[in-house]
């Protein structure tokens, strides 16, 4: 194996420092010591990828296997791209500067579906066909896993398998599945029927779908009886015992998240019926505070980060936040380490808390009431009150925040414009709030910015079987806010409708999606997450050239009755369950968060024996 040679080109290129690897408690193995050469490939550049919590778990999984080396991939940047195809450069590892054509595994975390032109392009970067059914045994498996892999069929072409689940654990079963299959010498198809025999491993190739005249999915059957019928994620029981990093790789340029993190629990109580992360990150798993605390002090150790972040879908649900949060900065404050608390819940603040830890490093509060009036925040099960946002903001301004983000979707099920009103008022509300507080007892210099984003129905949600507006209903929308939040300290920002359409063909698309996704590539489409490259006009064209009609997946609204794309998929939720909280939602009635009473979801039956962890 010889490295690639990048001297000549780095020079050329914007951040040459994305590619060049080596970093603090990046790992280091001997090639020849190797058994299993593992690519952790994330379909963005190194400041999005290296910021993803995921990625250092699973790296240091693989790299505490003796004889596995985990190394890392991320999409170079246009520019890079450039160099690399006029220079004849493939795609290559960060550690090693290898081919990852000379990998045993590519894998791919699907984090969000705009990503998925970046990963047809890196695969063919490194000389690796597009399409699995193409591959030979000198190819690598390619594999991807993460949230957007629970509806694994728009990529069912051009992944060998998925790994649906939480990874710790299955992918060292995956890694111990491998060296027998090379050790026995075998072919490549016959790896592909022994891996879909792990928990949450789902191989496309070995099922059929065939569809009605309407084009909905008529059936879906595995191609042999062998093969499991169903896919059932894989899960960890318990974070205190499973691996998790105590060094962390320090970046060699700033990052999206440039910090220290802990993961303090998995999973949700709430039940926010948009929300497709409550649902498969079921059932609730809390680190231990000793672990907590442990993990924190390695990792700050090991990087000099100076900041440390607590982990969480909602961070304020860890039951045991404040002692955590008084011991973190007892211990850290003094050394001027700031502590950051993402995804905190507005009935819950802890505004005494948050003073505590702003005494180190002052921010925005940013806080999330997803919609405008009461009426909807109760059809999405949101489980907050106006009274919730106006006392937190009246009590950060008393204590001298002046900057404060709200956050809002539109197009939500059952919305009409009294709701769009609602978020008017409210951020007119938080207006007035601060001006009703004496100026020697208010900060200066009042900013509060309005974020709306577009509704997308997800898979695993209550509103999977909802349609999604059509973009002109979403623009005049739009426009009707911009018209009314006209306040000098209220700015507001909107999510384009554009890319929101395309995530809802690709998020709710079955396998034909995947043809319209190759020629969006083949076109020239990729980082189409990025305003500036992406592209529309193109994915209009793919779609017309393989004859899918968007808004089949986008703006129809399904029956119960439907075979979804990814109802072979078990998260352990239940349909009934979703269903019975779509019903909920159209009768406005709140489900309480799992805490102060099981909805009986179906979490318990498959995956923690009956006794919910929930509630605990």
């Amino acid at each position: 194996m010889k490295s690639i040679d990048l001297k000549d080109i780095l020079y050329k290129v914007e951040k040459p420092a994305r590619y060049i690897g080596n970093e603090v408690n990046s790992a280091k193995k001997n090639l020849e010591e190797v058994n299993v050469r593992f690519g952790f490939a994330f379909p963005d550049v190194y400041e999005v990828g290296m910021s993803h919590l995921g990625m250092h778990i699973l790296y240091h999984i693989l790299n505490s296997e003796k004889d596995v080396y985990c190394e890392r991939i991320f999409a170079p940047w246009v520019d890079m791209e450039e160099e690399m195809r006029k220079n004849n450069i493939p795609l290559f590892t960060l550690e090693t500067h290898s081919p990852v054509k000379e990998l045993d595994f590519l894998s791919f975390t699907l984090q969000y579906e705009l990503s998925y032109t970046n990963i047809l392009n890196m695969i063919e970067l490194g000389n690796i066909p597009i399409r699995s059914k193409d591959r030979t045994k000198e190819d690598p498996f390619v594999v991807a896993g993460g949230p957007c892999a629970y509806n694994p069929e728009p990529l069912a072409e051009v992944i060998d398998f998925f790994m649906l689940g939480e990874g710790e654990e299955q992918i060292v079963q995956v890694m111990d599945l491998y060296k027998v299959w090379k050790k026995e010498g075998k072919c490549r198809s016959e790896f592909l029927e022994m891996v879909c025999e792990i928990k949450g491993v789902y191989v496309p190739s070995l099922y059929d779908v065939k569809y009605n005249e309407d084009n909905t999915i008529k059936t879906f059957a595995p191609k042999k009886d062998s093969y499991p019928k169903r896919i059932t994620k894989a899960i960890v029981d318990d974070l205190d015992t499973v691996n998790y990093p105590n060094t962390v790789m320090v970046p060699n340029i700033d990052i999206v998240h440039n910090r220290a993190m802990v993961e303090i629990f998995r999973g949700c109580i709430r039940g926010c019926r948009f929300c497709q992360a409550g649902i498969i990150y079921r059932p609730v798993r809390e680190r231990s505070l000793e672990k907590v605390e442990k993990i924190a002090s390695d990792l700050l150790k090991s990087s000099g980060f100076e900041e440390l972040s607590l982990a969480s879908l909602s961070t304020s649900d860890y039951s045991k936040i404040e002692d955590l949060v008084n011991i973190l900065v007892g211990k850290y404050s003094g050394e001027r380490i700031g502590l950051s608390l993402p995804s905190l819940r507005l009935d819950e603040f802890p505004i005494e808390i948050i003073e505590e830890i702003q005494k180190v490093r002052k921010t925005g509060l940013t806080f999330a009431p997803e919609a405008g009036t009461q009426r909807l925040r109760d059809v999405i099960n949101k489980g907050i009150t106006e009274e919730d946002l106006t006392k937190t903001v009246r009590e950060a301004f008393q204590l001298g925040w002046t900057t404060v983000k709200l956050y809002f979707m539109i197009g939500l099920p059952t919305e009409t414009y009294e709701d769009l009103d609602g978020i008017v008022d409210l951020a007119n509300k938080v207006v007035d709030i601060y001006y009703s507080i004496p100026k020697e007892k208010r900060g200066k210099g009042l900013k509060v910015t309005v974020s709306t984003s577009c509704f997308v129905p997800k898979p695993f949600t209550p509103f999977q079987w909802y349609d999604q507006d059509y973009r002109d209903e979403f623009i005049e929308k739009q426009n009707y806010l911009k018209s009314k939040l006209k306040h000098r300290n209220i700015k507001y920002n909107y999510h384009e409708s554009k890319t929101s359409f395309l995530e809802a063909v690709v998020a709710r698309g079955d396998r034909r999606v995947c043809e319209t996704i190759i020629k969006a590539w083949e076109l020239g489409c990729k980082f189409d997450g990025w305003g500036e490259m992406f592209e529309y006009d193109k994915w209009l064209e793919a779609l017309e050239a393989t004859n899918v009609d968007p808004h089949f997946y986008a703006n129809r609204k399904r029956e119960y009755t439907e075979v979804l794309p990814w109802d072979f998929v078990n998260v352990g939720v239940t349909k009934d369950f979703l269903q019975r909280e779509n019903e909920r939602a159209i009768s406005e009635k709140i489900t309480p968060n799992c805490r102060m009473s099981c909805a009986a979801c179906g979490i318990t039956d498959d995956f923690i024996g009956g006794d919910c962890k929930c509630v605990k």
